[in-house]
């Protein structure tokens, strides 16, 4: 395995889990269980889009190591994962878990944008 792949796959898995943290914080009760608020509307809506971007942009680079039919299974075995990684997170500490998303998300566009 070559330092590519060891980045592509940790961008995968970082991506996976920052979408599956967006599209569970856009939930009203994963968001009380952080913020202890209700979500706007807006607030919701914003979460749902950026979860579904980061859930389609983790395929970039599962494709990119491995093709369009391996890359797509090993995709959902990414976003299997993330979400894994995220509920652990979610229920031993919920507000450090929001601040790794939001950091996960970070690391996820500054791959995407170096052309990986």
């Amino acid at each position: 395995m070559t330092m590519h792949d060891a980045l592509g796959i940790l961008l995968a898995l970082l991506t996976s889990y920052a979408g599956m943290a967006c599209l569970s914080l856009a939930m009203p009760r994963h968001f009380d269980q952080v913020w202890h608020r209700d979500p706007s509307a807006s607030h919701a809506r914003a979460l749902r889009a950026a979860g579904v971007l980061l859930l389609g942009l983790a395929l970039l680079p599962c494709v990119a190591l491995w093709g369009n039919t391996v890359g797509v299974v090993a995709w959902l075995g990414w976003l299997s994962a993330g979400a894994l990684l995220w509920v652990g997170m979610l229920s031993w500490a919920p507000r450090p878990a929001a601040g790794t998303a939001a950091l996960a998300v970070a690391i996820s566009l500054a791959g995407v944008g170096i052309g990986f």
